[in-house]
């Protein structure tokens, strides 16, 4: 017994040393990404106006990076808090870990290169080397057109600088661990002709990231076979919990019944001031929604066409969706 306890032990003190140079190695070999780019971004007026453009439709960086005013439907961002950061996504979300949104502004950027601003847009490795969380969701922009990069970082370099520090993002354990295996280097596209209308709308909801807050996932993991479906809870700070829709084809439970007519007009209401759902008020604790609908409002009816197009490919989830509940 005494020979077989030794034997045990040995084995234990063996898979223990292994472990501990695991994790030794995964949390300062990773991530390992190239080097921040030698890059110097042009600042012409085509470049901003482009990248305004797409920071506050298509890929909505300012609905994350700005404070948001609960008190109206489907929210409007508050005035003199553009690219401020701060917004919270969480463990009430089901997250493993309280992540921040960075200020974008150039009172933290300012510092920072072209090229370190890309490495983390499109990487997830900020300027210090650390990982990032993909709740800022850099695998997709790193499979984006670099020129749309290249255009919202000359954007955010016109901001209104605003002195405002972040607090610092962490990771729960294990993902302490594991997010310095998530990023990686980009394998960047160039973005589609719109007229071919599927793999233009594929590449607007990459841009987007509508699979990443409309599919459910388990600690930051989508589930498997439920792309797209909807499911995934976001707890409003007025009360209540919204939950993303199931935007597959199914007829019963996602758009399959949805005309493009009808999907585009549902944006569009957004970009109407006359509209009753942007002049009415919202109550604490009353329906209310994450979905950047102002933001996607201002895309073009090319652009919602071709992501309808796209979406009506998809293989249809039968998925109820609850859109809000009070709690």
């Amino acid at each position: 017994m005494k020979k077989l306890l030794k034997v045990l032990g040995g084995l234990l003190g063996v898979v223990v040393i292994g472990i501990s140079g695991l994790l030794i190695y995964v949390s300062t070999a990773l991530p390992n990404v190239e080097p921040a780019p030698d890059l110097k971004i042009e600042l012409t007026d085509d470049r901003i106006q482009s990248g305004e453009y797409l920071a506050n439709t298509v890929y909505a960086c300012m609905d994350c990076h700005s404070d948001k005013d609960y008190s109206k439907f489907a929210l409007s961002l508050k005035k003199g808090t553009l690219g401020k950061g701060g917004g919270l996504f969480g463990t009430e979300m089901g997250l493993p870990g309280n992540y921040y949104a960075k200020n974008l502004t150039p009172y933290n950027l300012g510092d920072w290169t072209d090229g370190e601003i890309f490495r983390a847009v499109t990487t997830g490795v900020n300027k210090d080397g650390d990982a990032l969380f993909p709740i800022m969701p850099y695998p997709n922009y790193g499979n984006t057109d670099r020129e749309d990069i290249y255009d919202i970082i000359a954007y955010l370099r016109t901001l209104e600088p605003i002195e405002f520090d972040v607090p610092e993002s962490c990771s729960d354990f294990p993902m302490n661990y594991i997010i310095n295996t998530i990023p990686s280097d980009p394998e960047f596209s160039t973005k589609p002709d719109p007229s071919d209308k599927i793999a233009y709308g594929k590449y607007l909801v990459t841009a987007a990231s509508c699979a990443d807050c409309h599919s459910p996932m388990i600690q930051g993991a989508p589930i498997e076979g439920m792309n797209f479906a909807g499911g995934m809870d976001f707890p409003l700070p007025t009360g209540g919990v919204a939950t993303s829709a199931n935007i597959t084809p199914d007829i019963t439970t996602g758009i399959g019944s949805w005309t493009e007519e009808v999907f585009i007009t549902r944006f569009k209401n957004f970009q109407d001031s006359t509209n009753v759902i942007n002049t009415s008020l919202v109550n604490p604790g009353d329906f209310n929604t994450e979905m950047p609908w102002r933001f996607y409002s201002n895309m073009s009816e090319e652009e919602l066409s071709s992501i309808y197009a796209y979406l009506k490919t998809q293989a249809p989830v039968q998925n109820q969706i609850v859109k809000f509940r009070r709690e």
